[in-house]
């Protein structure tokens, strides 16, 4: 048995500050969580330490049925604080008054944040299990950030948990953003015996490409207000100095995903590009699972976790995986495809791939004298310039006369030069038109209330690829070198653009957006470490076609 038994907790005095949160009435009818108590038939015990292999005790709360019984075990570990319930969340409240759109959740006061809802899954016969990582509140050890030390950890307390009295033997994990992408770590990096499903729902898989510098572009803002905000909380501060170092590390180390063979249910949103929207496509597509569903959606994230639709699937999943219901859940197709028309209205039909077994990958080629995207590209060399410092982006347009899916990943292959520098950091966006002439916004990071259909990034000295890795519908940059260029020198990049599903009706336009700056402005997520001075010249026609590469359904 890797994992001790339970023991009684020690005390542990840590600076931990326990604010209650308060929610603002939002003018667009958000209204976070709004919470009940948990219902009756259910013990909860928050006293649970568990020992590791050496020797290191993490605290963990239990909720199971008050009745005899062995049940299957739903779990996750958390570095934000395992009994905190809504009105203890952090970041939650700081999202909604800065004007985000979180949407409604129905959830039990006892629910952690991106966590399971013991008020939904103990009545319905499950234990639920959330541990503190190492480290973090009343979890002795040093705090890390997805170290191998936790990797090992979460195997332990998996183990644990699946020869307890009121265990059927049978754990699924399952949780939202940290809480799926320890999920990945985890199931990538130990096989532990008892560990029989999982459920990320919407996690980075590869802190490189998803997170620090997606195109070898380094995001700037997000992960330092990460360390001092929701990671100090728990650790203390000294996480902001050491946290950059440790998510290096991690990112050093990709997971193994095709290690991966339990049965997976696998979330992925077109509302969070620049965070986990790639991981979690990655994911399906790279863990060797013969039994993955894939979930995607373009709403807010946690009011889609905690959603009806959602918490069907995930149940019905684990009701067949742990507890062995002969319910259907294995003959579902295995893509859930929601295709947005805006971000309110969606259409939802099943797939049997991911990208859609009927997407067309289409060149659609820049021509810069109409500011236009055509099936040909010109025949005569054109050129555009732009200033790379100012707000100032450049546009071409494609316009539909029927209506028209477009579902996948894109490619932005571009001819560029840098007039002035020797290096260029692009930054590109789809956004959809109406017939009005006005944009239409979708759901972004954050329940940002003004997102596009669709974003990338790229440094050009980065722009290296691996051949082994890209597919012509996804590039994979091996960001291991750098490669500046001479001012004036004409270089081929290729950008990918995150995957969507996207409905364009007749009279509506496909918006390509090219500049030198971030194009969706979000106070929470950027790159303000700039390479770029001075102009950049886009080249399209004869021997430098330019071309987005389009998934037309």
């Amino acid at each position: 048995m890797r994992a001790g038994q339970a023991e009684t907790p020690r005390d542990k005095e840590k600076d931990v500050q326990q604010p209650t949160a308060e929610y603002p009435v939002s003018p667009h009818g958000d209204r976070g969580p709004i919470t009940h108590p948990l219902p009756a038939g259910i013990i909860v015990d928050r006293a649970v330490r568990v020992k590791m292999r050496d020797g290191v005790h993490l605290g963990a709360t239990v909720w199971r049925p008050d009745r005899e019984g062995r049940f299957p075990v739903v779990m996750c570990v958390t570095a934000y604080g395992k009994d905190f319930g809504p009105h203890e969340y952090s970041t939650l409240p700081k999202i909604m008054k800065a004007g985000m759109a979180v949407g409604t959740m129905h959830i039990s006061d006892q629910t952690t944040w991106e966590g399971p809802d013991p008020s939904f899954w103990v009545p319905g016969g499950y234990v639920v299990i959330v541990a503190n990582a190492r480290g973090f509140y009343d979890s002795e050890g040093q705090a890390g950030i997805y170290s191998h030390e936790d990797m090992e950890d979460y195997a332990d307390l998996i183990d644990w948990a699946g020869v307890q009295p009121w265990s059927n033997g049978a754990v699924g994990l399952n949780g939202v953003s940290y809480l799926a992408v320890n999920q990945w770590m985890v199931a990538s990096g130990t096989r532990p015996k008892h560990l029989k499903a999982i459920i990320p729902w919407e996690g980075v898989s590869d802190f490189r490409r998803d997170l620090i510098e997606p195109g070898g572009v380094p995001e700037t803002r997000f992960l330092g207000a990460y360390y001092a905000g929701s990671l100090a909380r728990g650790a203390g501060e000294g996480i902001v100095e050491s946290g950059p170092a440790m998510i290096e590390r991690a990112a050093q180390h990709p997971f193994p995903l095709e290690n991966i063979d339990v049965p997976a249910l696998i979330c992925a949103s077109w509302s969070d590009h620049g965070l986990h929207t790639r991981g979690s496509l990655e994911g399906y597509m790279r863990i060797s699972s013969p039994q993955k569903w894939l979930y995607t959606h373009g709403g807010n994230k946690w009011e889609v976790y905690y959603s009806p639709e959602a918490l069907e699937w995930q149940k019905s999943f684990l009701d067949h995986f742990l507890k062995g219901e002969d319910n259907g859940f294995d003959r579902r197709p295995p893509v859930r495809l929601e295709v947005r028309r805006d971000k309110d209205n969606v259409e939802v039909r099943s797939e049997i791939s991911w990208p859609p077994a009927a997407a067309k990958f289409t060149n659609m080629y820049l021509d810069p004298e109409g500011s236009t995207l055509s099936a040909d590209a010109p025949a005569a060399p054109q050129e555009r310039v732009y200033d790379a410092e100012a707000k100032q982006s450049v546009s071409f347009d494609l316009s539909f006369d029927r209506p028209t899916e477009i579902s996948g990943p894109m490619v932005l292959k571009l001819w560029v030069s840098a007039l002035d520098a020797d290096d260029l950091d692009l930054f590109a966006a789809v956004h959809k038109i109406d017939r009005e002439g006005r944009e239409v916004h979708f759901c972004g990071k954050d329940g940002y209330r003004e997102g596009a259909v669709a974003l990338g990034w790229l440094r050009a000295s980065r722009r290296h690829l691996d051949p082994g890795e890209s597919k012509p519908w996804r590039p994979y940059q091996t960001l291991d070198r750098v490669e500046k260029v001479e001012p004036g020198e004409v270089v081929p990049v290729e950008i990918e653009i995150l995957a969507s599903s996207t409905l364009f009706e007749p009279g509506e336009t496909l918006r390509l957006a090219i500049s030198g700056r971030d194009i969706v402005e979000h106070a929470r997520f950027g790159h303000d470490d700039s390479v770029n001075h001075g102009r950049h010249q886009l080249h399209a026609g004869g021997e430098q076609a330019s071309y987005l590469l389009v998934p037309f359904c």
